[in-house]
Parts: structure tokens; C-alpha cells; sequence
């Protein structure tokens, strides 16, 4: 029998098989709505499937939620491989400075530059333009006080990137108190 033919008289695929698919050509978050919509279905029935997707053990690819979005993303398990095919460079690993900020932003969020200077004790300048450039941090409005400096807070990048669903996932941290 041909290979084309086969294809053709299949199964018609699960309600998982078909929000997975969408997942995987959506290459960005997506909304249980904007699935449901897409696949004419209550989104009751593609919050199964994605607990099914979920559910699966062994993959290379996992449904990450981000808020009230979902993803379709590579394991942690298969990131040293995904980096040296896509050719990673180390140099795109984020420094021992840049990481600190980083750390301090997502306990603290939202927070001033000075309030990160204070902490690390340190000028911050330069880190969190890094961080802003690689849209790991951004602002999340303004302080009300004299200057109305900007606050900072960590983006959905962020928590693609570390694999977090909610910031209530990262590990417990004292930090110092800040002025």
C-alpha cells in the first residue's frame, strides 16, 4: 500500500494529537481560547488534552504554561543537545553579574535599579540593559515617589527560559533588606 494513501484512510487523530500539532506550529504561547477556538471545541476538552500532553513520560517536548498560556517546548533534559544544534555559542550564557540581577529582580519584583545597586552593591547600569536587551527583564511601571524611577520585573522570556510556570516554583531565597 502507499505510504500517502496510508495516511489518508488513518484514524482521525486525538483531541491531544490535534492541540499538540497546534502547539507545535504556533512557535509561541498560545491561549487554552485560541485552541479551543481553533479546534471548535470547549475549552474544558483541551484542558484534557493538554493534561493528557502533559502526562506523557519520555519526550523530548513538554506543554509549558506560562499564566493563562501554553507552549509546546523542548525538555530540560534535551537542552545540551538542542544547544549544540542550534549551534549555542557559550558566549550567549549570561554572566555571574547579569545572573545576580536576574535573581534579585525575580525575588524582589517589582524593583528600582537602585534598589538592585543597593543590594549587590554595585552600578547595575550596564546588567540590566543586558538583561532588557535579551528581554529577560523589562519595566513594569514606575516608583511614586520623587524621580518616578523605573520598576523591573521579569518577562515571560524569563520564565520560558528557566522552565518556570509561576514564580512561586523558584527555590527559597533570604535576600537582605533593601533602603
Amino acid at each position: 500500500m502507499d505510504e500517502h494513501l496510508s495516511l489518508t484512510t488513518a484514524t482521525p487523530p486525538s483531541t491531544a494529537q490535534l492541540v499538540e500539532a497546534l502547539l507545535f506550529v504556533a512557535g509561541e504561547p498560545v491561549t487554552l481560547i485560541q485552541l479551543a477556538k481553533a479546534l471548535e471545541l470547549a475549552p474544558d476538552t483541551v484542558e484534557a488534552a493538554l493534561d493528557t500532553l502533559a502526562a506523557l513520560p519520555g519526550r523530548g517536548v513538554c506543554v509549558q504554561r506560562l499564566g493563562d498560556r501554553v507552549q509546546l517546548v523542548s525538555t530540560p533534559a534535551a537542552a545540551g543537545a538542542v544547544e549544540r544544534f542550534l549551534g549555542v555559542q557559550a558566549s550567549a550564557r549570561l554572566s555571574a553579574a547579569a545572573l545576580e540581577a536576574l535573581a534579585i529582580i525575580a525575588y524582589r519584583q517589582p524593583i528600582t535599579r537602585a534598589q538592585i545597586d543597593a543590594i549587590r552593591g554595585v552600578d547595575s547600569g550596564g546588567v540590566v540593559r543586558a538583561l532588557q536587551a535579551r528581554e529577560l527583564i523589562a519595566e513594569a511601571g514606575r516608583l511614586d515617589t520623587v524621580g518616578r524611577p523605573i520598576l523591573y520585573a521579569v518577562t515571560d522570556q524569563f520564565m520560558h527560559q528557566f522552565g518556570l510556570t509561576s514564580l512561586a516554583e523558584l527555590p527559597a531565597l533570604e535576600l537582605p533588606a533593601t533602603a
